[in-house]
């Protein structure tokens, strides 16, 4: 009731008549147990890290998570500190070592997983791809080139590799020159004068190759978004419930994690169906 149907220990209280002080013991003792029913088997799999807590007081943490998207299971998860290159190969091995066969991985832009899962598909979430190219033109560019770029980062989701590729060599070929201006500051440094387009062109670039691995394989996913909705619902609970202590959160979201949903029981009827 307090994790899955959302209700407060107040509205527990209301339903069930229990103290308030015997429910808060029984949140207390009671104890989430590992996940035990992996089955394992080929997967596409999608990987993500979403944080909590605010970076600029130092009061961060992640939870990274691995996730079957077809069977919407929860493989594996972990709380980081940040996003890091050694917390997605600890991942992978888990899985690898009890059995999975990992086909595909569908990330977002951490460039480290490059490195992890060399000799796997790899495929760049679309809308992170998107996200990258709009953080350095913004939505309302001021420069002709940073217009061209956005409208380019727009057709990402329904473009095919040949049309992509003829685009960004359309761009370069007439961008050059702005991509590599310079300005030189009073104290002798020189610094990209469109950094920012700069950056969304130099992404696009360095992950074009990953963007159409799902054109190869319709069983490969194309953007990560069975995590970051899973990652929204988990948030909302988190919001009902503040001003939880960091231990009893992890408990929440290891039974959230565990259940692979917020919604258990509709899962439940949804494969029955």
């Amino acid at each position: 009731m307090f994790v899955f149907h959302k209700q407060t220990v107040f509205e527990i209280h209301q339903k069930t008549h229990l103290e308030e002080k015997t429910i808060h013991k029984y949140l207390k003792e009671y104890a989430v147990k590992e996940k035990e029913d992996h089955k394992p088997r080929p997967i596409n799999l999608i990987i993500d890290t979403t944080y909590f807590g605010k970076r600029l007081d130092g009061t961060s943490w992640g939870l990274m998570l691995f996730r079957d998207q077809k069977n919407q299971e929860n493989l594996w998860w972990k709380y980081v500190g940040t996003e890091t290159s050694d917390g997605y190969k600890e991942g992978r091995n888990f899985l690898e070592n009890i059995g999975y066969t990992i086909l595909s991985v569908t990330c977002d832009g951490f460039k480290g997983n490059i490195a992890v899962f060399k000799d796997i598909p790899i495929q760049i979430c679309l809308f992170h791809m998107k996200r990258m190219i709009i953080r350095g033109t913004t939505l309302k560019p001021k420069t002709e080139a940073g217009q061209v770029l956005l409208a380019i980062a727009q057709t990402l989701t329904y473009t095919t590799e040949e049309e992509l590729g003829l685009r960004v060599k359309k761009f370069y070929f007439k961008y050059q020159d702005f991509l590599k201006e310079k300005t030189i500051h009073p104290d002798g440094r020189s610094t990209p004068t469109h950094e920012g387009v700069m950056n969304a062109y130099n992404s696009l670039i360095y992950w074009y190759k990953y963007l159409f691995t799902f054109h190869r394989d319709r069983n490969i996913p194309s953007t990560t978004n069975s995590c970051e909705g899973h990652f929204s619902h988990v948030k909302d609970i988190l919001r009902i419930h503040r001003g939880m202590s960091f231990p009893f959160k992890r408990k929440v979201l290891n039974s959230i994690m565990l259940a692979s949903t917020i919604s258990p029981h509709r899962k439940k009827k949804d494969v029955q169906k």
